[in-house]
Formats: C-alpha cells, sequence, structure tokens
C-alpha cells in the first residue's frame, strides 16, 4: 500500500513511520498542506490512501481534501484532528473524507482504521464486462441496480455519479433489503466494520453527501425514518 500522510507534526509522522514499515507499507510524508496537496497532483493514481491533518500550514485540511477530491472520488481520505469539536468532525466528512481519527491516538487504532478502509476501497476497480444483463447487477428493482464488481449504481438508467467506497457500502447495505430499516447502530456495524463507540453523526454524513449525488441524477430513494434510522425505498419514484 502506498500511503499519503500531510501532517505538520514531524514526531507523529516518525512514529507512524515505524508502524507503516512494520506493516510492510511504503508511506510519503508531507508537513505542509500545500506540498501534500502537490504530492497528490503529481501523481492521483499512486496513493492507495491519504490521512490528512486538519490544521496545516500553508493550506488547511479542509481546502486539501476539498481538492483532491475534486480529482478523484475514490481514493480513500482518514482526516486527523486535535480538535473533538462535532462540527469540525462532521464537516471533514461533508469535504470528502471517508474517515477520522481525534488526537491524540493510538497507532494501533489508525493502523486498524486504515485496514479497515482499504479493504473496501480494494473493490473500486473495476472490471470489464462484455454485456450487461439483469444477472450482473446484485441488486435490481423496479428503478434501482448496483453491480458490486464494477461498484456502480445506477436511478432509472442513469449512473450515480462519484461515489465513494463508504459511499457505495452504505447505498449497497440500504438497498440489498428495500424498505428495511437500519438503525445507525446497524449501519456502522455493518459499513465500517469495527466500533465508532457510538459516534452516529458518521453515518448522518455520508447519508447527507450520498443525497447529493443521488439527486443529481433523480428523485431521493434513501428516507429518513425518524427517531429509527434509514431505508431504501424507490415505489414512490414515479
Amino acid at each position: 500500500m502506498n500511503i499519503l500522510m500531510i501532517e505538520d507534526n514531524e514526531s507523529v509522522s516518525e512514529m507512524m513511520q515505524m508502524f507503516f514499515l512494520n506493516e510492510g507499507w511504503d508511506a510519503t510524508f508531507k508537513y505542509d498542506g500545500k506540498e501534500g496537496l502537490d504530492a497528490f497532483l503529481a501523481e492521483p493514481d499512486k496513493w492507495d490512501m491519504i490521512t490528512l491533518d486538519l490544521n496545516l500550514p500553508g493550506m488547511d485540511g479542509m481546502s486539501v481534501a476539498r481538492e483532491i477530491r475534486k480529482i478523484s472520488d475514490t481514493v480513500p481520505i482518514i482526516m486527523l484532528t486535535a480538535r473533538d469539536s462535532e462540527s469540525d468532525q462532521v464537516i471533514g466528512l461533508e469535504m470528502g473524507a471517508d474517515d477520522y481519527v481525534t488526537k491524540p491516538f493510538s497507532p494501533l487504532t489508525l493502523i486498524a482504521r486504515i485496514k479497515a478502509l482499504h479493504r473496501r476501497s480494494e473493490l473500486v476497480e473495476k472490471t470489464p464486462q462484455e454485456d450487461e444483463d439483469t444477472s450482473s447487477f446484485d441488486v435490481k428493482t423496479a428503478h434501482f441496480k448496483m453491480n458490486t464488481k464494477t461498484r456502480e449504481a445506477y436511478l432509472d438508467d442513469k449512473l450515480i455519479p462519484g461515489l465513494t467506497p463508504k459511499e457505495f457500502d452504505l447505498l449497497f447495505t440500504l438497498a440489498k433489503k428495500p424498505r428495511q430499516v437500519f438503525s445507525r447502530e446497524q449501519l456502522l456495524e455493518l459499513v465500517w466494520d469495527y466500533q465508532y463507540f457510538g459516534d452516529e453523526r458518521t453515518v448522518d454524513a455520508h447519508i447527507k453527501k450520498l443525497r447529493q449525488k443521488i439527486e443529481k441524477v433523480g428523485p431521493q430513494v434513501i428516507q429518513t425514518v425518524w427517531g429509527v434510522g434509514y431505508k431504501f425505498d424507490d415505489s414512490g419514484v414515479a
């Protein structure tokens, strides 16, 4: 795995370098937001994972994440923040981060988050298919279909654009059981693959971004069940 770590605290970078080496991962470290963004832009297809500090000289982490997402919808981003603030964490997710870790953190915790995110993002690479019959879709309803091999989702035959790995997995979890209501706790367990210790706003932030992308191609199919959670329902699509 090739990791780009954009972190202005050199002691944190030096500590993580030892853990990355222990995992057999190659890591590049940048200590300035602008330098980190330039490293990504120079070789956008090189990176398997980006860890990004929120507070950076040159360019802050929010801005870096926003610029990265203009180039790649799929490269996994974990945001590192010293702020234990709900608004900062939610904004970070809305800017395109797939996950966040609050400082101070255990190196083993960050390694576990990276592995969990990478396991899912490995499936992003599209595989060529000769034809697109109904058997090629893992989920197919009256208006909606998903293919886990190509990592594509369609609403009334229109491709839902730019789904990140987590957004795709979240949509797939909901859509494969239409009209079933999932609590936030259930979605954290099923989609994120590890405990978030009740941090439900992670789900809400991803649902918000997912809904924005769905609305680019058609009616909303993710419904809120107040006081419970979310469900997929395309029965109201005209």
